[in-house]
């Protein structure tokens, strides 16, 4: 028997519009889920914008105030796409009016925050996905479940890239993504977030760590209006930029292996470029995002002068069959993000988790926190 779910989304930039257009999906790629979302709410502070999404993609209702969300007995389920400095007060909101959530990493600005919100999620005994989407990408299942078989050996090292240019114009404008009090820690919480869970989903928990941060762009100019996404201004006063542009992290996993994760936000000439190279005593395993579908891979025992061939992922391999046919078919982000409103439904459907969690947020905000003082400190951080 399929029942319906009343679901609202809070935020409506990209993201927000990205989570409404995987709700809508959601019935065509797991046609077995017992669960139906229903568009009832909408919010956003921007004028106009929950008017706009209302309009296009139909939700029944469009409001200024998430408040007005939290309020609605309609909502069973609520999307948290706004601004990360707003994480904490709607997640602890929502969770407390009884809603399951599923919410955009880094869940707040600190572990702390990550924590807050997933306390809340357990007390009420409501659902929390993460929005930790690459570890959804059909490749890196197939990348986790061979590195679990030890057909690649025992992992010896990890190197973990998160290379974008979404931050490098100078002219980008001086939103609350740079403010350390709205923003948080920057590039941390932005990319390498998502760095930390392809670790542990790939290679298990992390010991401990050193990093360095930098600030490569110190001012940017501040907007005269409102601003989604990443939006550039000229002539505006010129402010400071309070968090980070770059990190480089040193990894020691509790498994022995050794890993190094890079992120950075103003690399020019780098779009999108996301991936990992896992190496292990007898082979290897590569994977970069622009080539979502494929793995390298070398395996055998010739260990010296050992070719590495490409494999292209299929109908077997994490959710591809949902999407494919066929394996070298290709998938896009948004596929990703159906997959995790599919986690998302399932775990209120059947009353447990699936997918990404809030304890994966409070993991992965912990380790940012540790960066940050690392980077302070000069000095290795273990993590409890």
């Amino acid at each position: 028997m399929v029942r319906t779910l009343g679901v609202a989304v809070v935020g409506f930039g990209w993201m927000g519009r990205v989570h409404t257009q995987a709700y809508a999906r959601v019935p065509h790629h797991f046609p077995g889920l017992s669960l139906r979302p229903e568009l009832v709410a909408v919010a956003d502070e921007v004028p106009g914008r929950a008017e706009e999404a209302a309009a296009q993609y139909g939700f029944a209702a469009a409001h200024r105030d998430w408040r007005e969300v939290a309020a609605d007995p309609r909502v069973r389920a609520v999307s948290i796409a706004a601004p990360n400095f707003l994480h904490r007060e709607i997640g602890l909101a929502m969770a407390e009016a009884g809603k399951h959530i599923w919410i955009e990493k880094p869940v707040g600005l600190t572990a702390e925050d990550a924590r807050a919100v997933s306390d809340a999620v357990t007390k009420a005994g409501v659902q929390g996905t993460v929005g930790f989407n690459y570890r959804n990408a059909p490749a890196v299942a197939a990348a986790r479940e061979l590195i679990a078989s030890g057909e690649i050996g025992t992992v010896t090292h990890v190197r973990i890239r998160l290379f974008s240019d979404y931050a490098a114009h100078p002219e980008g404008a001086l939103t609350w993504r740079y403010e350390r009090e709205r923003g948080g820690s920057g590039v941390l919480g932005d990319l390498a977030s998502h760095g930390v869970d392809l670790a542990r989903f790939l290679l298990g928990e992390i010991e401990a760590l050193t990093a360095d941060t930098a600030i490569f762009l110190p001012r940017r100019a501040r907007p005269t209006g409102a601003t989604a996404g990443h939006t550039r201004a000229t002539g505006g006063e010129l402010g400071p930029v309070e968090n980070e542009d770059y990190v480089n992290c040193l990894l020691r996993f509790a498994s022995g292996a050794r890993g190094v994760l890079e992120a950075c936000r103003v690399s020019v000439g780098e779009q999108n470029n996301y991936g990992f190279e896992v190496h292990g005593t007898k082979g290897a395993v590569f994977w970069d995002f622009r080539r979502m579908g494929e793995l390298g891979v070398s395996r055998g025992t010739s260990y010296q002068d050992q070719p590495v061939g490409t494999v292209y992922v299929g109908p077997g391999d994490g959710e591809y069959a949902a999407f494919q046919p066929g394996s070298a078919n290709s998938m896009g982000y948004d596929d990703l993000k159906v997959i995790e409103a599919h986690h998302f439904l399932r775990s209120i459907a059947e009353n447990t988790p699936y997918g990404a969690t809030l304890a994966d947020a409070v993991h992965s905000a912990a380790a940012l926190d540790a960066m940050s003082r690392s980077a302070e400190r000069g000095a290795w951080v273990p993590l409890a």
